[in-house]
């Protein structure tokens, strides 16, 4: 059997006196995908961190080709072979494609960069995950999956031996990831070592070979992928067996109407008609990039929107903007919670305390007890662990989400608008997430939900609106709901068949 090409040998790694990870260790082999999993906080992150170089454990060692590094950082780990796309994205927005790809081993010529060489190569690695755009495209100008895409190009111009992935298909289109998948077996033939971390256990099942599981910052598993299925693999996370994901549906839609719209047109959706009751949940479905977001920020007033007619909680018109849309009753939670839902370099209080800043009369004092005592509540009702005081950014994953959903309820918003809200978080926290939406639904809020994932859209709505090129393809009732339905409108396979 080859020998690893990476390894962490009993690594241990704390902050501040609490221990993150405890004597873990795992082998990274040529030509084999081996998931790494646990909750969100599990210490995931950390040991990503510390195989790349960007951490040093207290206590263990890292070893590349079977030889111990003393002194592994992240300009050692790149010259060594080892990338990785994290989760969040370390993009700049306003350098070009070609330019993010390659930064920071730009190619010279003459002590200058060789901006030839550079397109050749940034070329190169993106026509390997399905990128056409011009390279001198500006990456802030991409959506969120293109900008995914971008990173995984990043991380192949190195050509690396070691490709570690955080989540990488959490905001791709079915497409991307279906070439994301090809890209896998290819590196996994040339022999590249890939480290896979996901909380899609059927991309898990389908994709890796090996599993790592972290629970509470130590290995609770290290083994084949064999004969494990995937309600096994959440045993071994969570130490129980999962039970129902999903809580039991029950609709608590009633005959109030909570927004009302028609010939709505907003970026790239067109003449739109809906009605969203209130104490509903309504979702939204389609293949990434349909114009999905852009409904929901039309209905926000964050991007210019066009319609015939709106009700919006009793009140006619869409709202002008932002802080109308937040007087008149709604509350919208991005997919991005670190780039737009959250400022992270602030503590969780002020985090959790910002729609009321914004609120706040400029001359009106501040009462700090009456501020922390809010937190606290909302840190209690959600379950959000961590010093109030620490920043945000010290949170998982997980946390952070709940952090973004919480700040929201001090203002008893009658209509949340949530885009993809489970993204990149683990099983347990989407169960408590699930349960929050049944319960803002029961308690009359009206909850339009986008989701990019369609299991989701299954169990947890009244009704779903697929979106399909920018217009409503169809709606379907609870009882119609299936994967297979949603898939079948999205791609148009309901309108091919009634022609055929």
């Amino acid at each position: 059997m080859s020998a690893p090409i990476l390894a962490a040998r009993g690594v241990s790694k704390g902050f501040f006196g609490n221990p993150v990870l405890r004597s873990v260790s795992i082998e990274l082999m040529p030509g084999r995908v081996h998931a790494l999993l646990g909750e969100n906080g599990a210490g995931k992150s950390t040991l990503i961190n510390l195989l790349s170089g960007a951490l040093r454990p207290d206590s263990g060692t890292i070893e590349i080709d079977g030889q111990a590094v003393g002194h592994h950082s992240p300009s050692e780990a790149r010259r060594a072979g080892i990338a990785v796309v994290q989760q969040e994205l370390s993009l700049t927005s306003s350098l070009s494609i070609a330019e993010n790809i390659g930064l920071g081993a730009y190619p010279r010529r003459h002590g200058l960069v060789d901006y030839g060489a550079l397109a050749a190569r940034a070329g190169a690695a993106c026509d390997l995950v399905g990128l056409h755009e011009p390279l001198a495209t500006p990456v802030g100008d991409l959506s969120l999956g293109r900008r995914q895409m971008v990173e995984i190009a990043k991380a192949l111009y190195r050509k690396p031996r070691v490709l570690i992935l955080d989540e990488p298909t959490s905001s791709l289109s079915a497409t991307e990831t279906r070439i994301l998948t090809g890209l896998l077996e290819r590196l996994r033939a040339e022999g590249v070592a890939i480290l896979y971390i996901s909380h899609r256990l059927e991309e898990v099942m389908r994709l890796c070979q090996h599993v790592t599981v972290l629970k509470d910052g130590t290995c609770t598993a290290d083994r084949s992928l064999e004969g494990v299925n995937a309600a096994g693999l959440v045993r071994l996370m969570v130490g129980r067996d999962p039970g129902d994901l999903f809580p039991h549906w029950t609709s608590t839609r009633t005959a109030d109407t909570a927004i009302a719209i028609s010939g709505f047109s907003a970026g790239a959706m067109q003449d739109v008609a809906l009605d969203i009751k209130a104490g509903e949940v309504l979702g939204i479905g389609g293949l990434v990039g349909q114009g999905q977001e852009d409904l929901l920020l039309g209905l926000y007033g964050a991007i210019p929107a066009k319609v015939a007619s709106a009700t919006v909680n009793g009140a006619p018109g869409l709202p002008a903007n932002v802080p109308d849309a937040n007087r008149r009753g709604l509350a919208y939670v991005p997919a991005d919670r670190k780039r737009e839902g959250l400022h992270l370099i602030h503590p969780i209080i002020t985090n959790l305390m910002l729609p009321a800043f914004a609120r706040m009369p400029a001359l009106k004092l501040r009462s700090r007890s009456a501020e922390r005592e809010t937190a606290m509540r909302l840190a209690t009702q959600f379950a959000i662990k961590g010093d109030l005081g620490r920043a945000a950014q010290a949170l998982s994953g997980g946390n952070q989400q709940k952090v973004a959903l919480a700040k929201w309820m001090p203002h008893d918003p009658s209509v949340l608008l949530l885009n993809d809200p489970t993204r990149g978080v683990d099983v347990e926290t989407k169960r408590e997430i699930y349960n929050m939406l049944s319960g803002f639904a029961a308690s009359g809020k009206a909850v339009i939900l986008l989701s990019s994932d369609t299991p989701e859209l299954v169990h947890l709505c009244d009704r779903v609106a697929v979106v399909r090129e920018g217009k409503i393809a169809t709606v379907l009732d609870h009882g119609e709901l299936s994967e297979e339905a949603i898939v079948a409108a999205a791609m148009g396979a309901e309108r091919e068949r009634e022609a055929a």
